[in-house]
C-alpha cells in the first residue's frame, strides 16, 4: 500500500517512452513530488500490445518498475496497444489522477521529439485544464556506458551469433541468432565497437564488442553486467 502523501492539491505525472531517459524523467519527477510531498504517477504510452514489445523496451519497463517502488510512485501505468495520439492518453490520465505537473523529455531520438518544434506541447495544452504545469526537461542524444569519457550512438537492433571463436556480432536475422538486443557503437570509431544490450534470464545484461567480436565469454553470467 503506498503512503499517503501531505499534499494532495498537488500531484505529478511523468511520460516516458523509450530510451535511457527514462530514468532521468522519472528522478526529476521524484524529486518534484518530494519536494512538495505529493503524489507521483509514471505513464507510458505505446501502440504496439504489451506481449509484442522488443527486448530493449521490456528491459527499460522492467528498470522503469524498479524504479516505481523504489521511490514511492503511487502507481506505473502502461498503455499499450494505444491507436490514440500520446496527448490523448496523457490528458485522459492528467484528468482521472486530479495531476496539477506534468513532466515530458525534450530529445529528437524517442516519441517526444514534437516538443522541439512547440507543436507536441500546444497539442497537449489543449487536451488538459489550464491549471496543469508542464515540465520539458532536456536530456541527452547519446548514453553514456560504463566510462563518463565514452558516447555512444542512437542504438540499432542486432544479434549475436556463436562461432568457434565465440560470438560474433550481425544486423541480420537468421535462424543461427541466439541474442538479440541493441548495439550501441562508439562514437568516432569506424568499426563496430561498443556495447551490446540484451534480456538475460529476465534481467538486462551488457557485453562489450571489439571490432564485431564479443569480448567475454556469454556462458559465464560473473563477467555479465545485468540488472
Amino acid at each position: 500500500m503506498k503512503r499517503r502523501k501531505g499534499r494532495m492539491d498537488e500531484s505529478i505525472l511523468v511520460c516516458v517512452y523509450y530510451g535511457p531517459n527514462g530514468e532521468r524523467l522519472i528522478r526529476r519527477g521524484y524529486k518534484l513530488a518530494d519536494m512538495l510531498d505529493c503524489p507521483l504517477y509514471v505513464l507510458t504510452v505505446d501502440p504496439r500490445p504489451y506481449d509484442k514489445f522488443d527486448a530493449e523496451k521490456s528491459s527499460y519497463i522492467e528498470r522503469w518498475e524498479e524504479l516505481s517502488e523504489e521511490w514511492d510512485v503511487e502507481e506505473f501505468i502502461i498503455r499499450d496497444n494505444e491507436k490514440r495520439p500520446s496527448v490523448k492518453v496523457i490528458g485522459e490520465i492528467a484528468h482521472k489522477y486530479n495531476i496539477t505537473q506534468v513532466v515530458i523529455g525534450q530529445t529528437p531520438q524517442n516519441r517526444w521529439e514534437e516538443i522541439t518544434k512547440g507543436s507536441f506541447v500546444n497539442a497537449l495544452q489543449r487536451e488538459m485544464t489550464s491549471f496543469i504545469d508542464i515540465h520539458i526537461v532536456s536530456v541527452d542524444r547519446t548514453i553514456k556506458g560504463a566510462s563518463e569519457d565514452t558516447s555512444y550512438e542512437k542504438g540499432i537492433r542486432g544479434f549475436l551469433q556463436q562461432d568457434e571463436e565465440g560470438y560474433q556480432l550481425t544486423f541480420t536475422r537468421s535462424k543461427k541468432n541466439q541474442y538479440e538486443g541493441i548495439f550501441y557503437k562508439e562514437i568516432g570509431t569506424d568499426f563496430n565497437n561498443g556495447i551490446f544490450k540484451y534480456v538475460y534470464n529476465g534481467r538486462t545484461c551488457q557485453v562489450h564488442v571489439t571490432e564485431d567480436r564479443v569480448t567475454v565469454p556469454i556462458k559465464e553470467p560473473p563477467n555479465l553486467k545485468c540488472k
